[in-house]
């Protein structure tokens, strides 16, 4: 078993330089398919989803060469295999846009149902009636999804979501890029990274326009070339460390983020307190004062995103007041709270809304992640706790943060990894 040991108590000092965003580069890499030729990959954030999913790549016959430690070549051309193994979709999420790739190059895919976080039901029937409506055939039998475009290639139509839906946004994207005729995406998910993965492909020789905006259009085109992209920064991720030092006090420089993709964090974060001075490239964040309450509703971007919502509950734990969250995006989502409780926090659950009534401090115990942005929420309650946290589950939180430990730990925090062996007896691992 492998364990975060934090003790809090301590504000932070320094700079912390951001990776590449989990949710644009876990969308990206299987668009790699469609790609007839090599396409090299850079500003990939070393994680654990990352990893699995070359591990799909090379398991369907995708040559994939690390460069250095951010990036990658790929060369799918010679992929011909579209079954996706079991084993590997399970243990993430985005294993589902494999389904758009594989049917978007080959005209069939089966995979099996994707894995991952588990807060609550999270159904892929929007990306199923986007491809239906291309004129695949979808259906789910013996825990496979099976997709077969019906003359081999799909067709472009108007596709409306029912619900704004990030991934469905990006799985039909991908499908679309080879079909034949247009594809016309309506209520369409707005997030950066779904820009990020349109100008992936159209920078492959894609023809999306509307990537931001409600409304995406793709002119299908008969083959995507070679060629080099770099991901976009994290803005969760920053969004984290900016969540930290508001709950634990100090100063930090957050180097390599897009200031303008924070902006609904920022507002929060000014609100609770916290100062931030933005900066071409840069955010500083300081803390010096008292955390005020406030009141948060989670949204698709631009409005506060559902993946930040633990993060900032931490936050708001420690504020002065009672603040209210409310989670428009999924319908379980706090299951964290318990963990918060054993730590001293005074919050109430009601469906999707928590009422948190601050507190003077929080106090270290043994907690476990439940999920990866529930796990980010735990670090950041330990580091601002008095005392000494354990947080266990801690694979939840490696799916979507790198080096998280190694980071903390430059900023002036006092968190290490310890390893229990099976045999019982610890030892620190770093």
């Amino acid at each position: 078993m492998t364990k975060y040991v934090i003790r809090g108590g301590k504000p932070l000092y320094g700079t912390i330089e951001i990776s590449g965003a989990k949710n644009a580069a876990v969308g990206i890499l299987p668009a790699a398919l469609l790609v007839d030729g090599v396409c090299r990959i850079e500003n990939l954030p070393q994680i654990s989803d990352v990893t699995h999913i070359l591990n799909i790549l090379q398991e369907l016959g995708a040559d994939v060469r690390t460069v250095n430690r951010t990036t990658v070549d790929i060369d799918c051309s010679h992929v011909r295999n579209t079954q996706v193994p079991d084993a590997l979709t399970r243990k993430i999420r985005a294993s589902y846009y494999f389904i758009g790739a594989l049917l978007g190059r080959f005209g069939s895919a089966e995979v099996a149902p994707p894995g991952g976080c588990d807060f609550g039901s999270r159904p892929i029937d929007q990306h199923l009636k986007g491809f239906a409506a291309m004129g695949a055939e979808v259906d789910i039998k013996n825990g496979l999804v099976r997709a077969v475009a019906k003359d081999g290639r799909l067709t472009g139509t108007t596709v409306y979501l029912d619900m704004v839906s990030v991934g469905a946004t990006m799985n039909i994207m991908i499908s679309a890029v080879l079909a034949q005729g247009t594809t016309i995406i309506e209520n369409a998910a707005r997030e950066p990274h779904i820009v990020d993965l349109a100008n992936f492909l159209n920078s492959m020789g894609a023809s999306i326009m509307g990537a931001g905006t409600d409304v995406i259009k793709v002119r299908g085109v008969d083959h995507l070339s070679g060629g080099s992209y770099s991901i976009i920064p994290d803005q969760i991720e920053a969004g984290t460390y900016m969540a930290a030092v508001t709950a634990t006090g100090g100063e930090v420089l957050i180097k390599n983020v897009i200031p303008k993709h924070l902006d609904c964090i920022t507002a929060k974060l000014l609100e609770m307190g916290a100062e931030v001075e933005e900066q071409d490239d840069a955010i500083l964040i300081r803390r010096t004062q008292a955390l005020t309450h406030t009141n948060i509703k989670t949204l698709p971007y631009p409005g506060f995103p559902t993946d930040m919502q633990p993060q900032v509950a931490a936050c708001l734990c420690l504020a002065d007041g009672t603040s209210v969250l409310t989670e428009g995006v999924w319908d379980n989502r706090y299951r964290y709270v318990d963990e918060f409780r054993r730590m001293g926090a005074q919050v109430q659950v009601d469906g999707k809304i928590a009422v948190i009534e601050g507190v003077a401090q929080l106090t270290g115990a043994a907690v476990e992640a439940c999920d990866l942005r529930a796990g980010a929420a735990l670090v950041i309650a330990g580091l601002a706790a008095q005392g000494v946290s354990e947080i266990s589950q801690v694979q939840h939180i490696e799916r979507g943060y790198e080096d998280i430990v190694r980071k903390l730990s430059g900023v002036g925090a006092d968190i290490r990894v310890v390893v229990t062996p099976d045999e019982g007896q610890a030892v620190q691992a770093g």
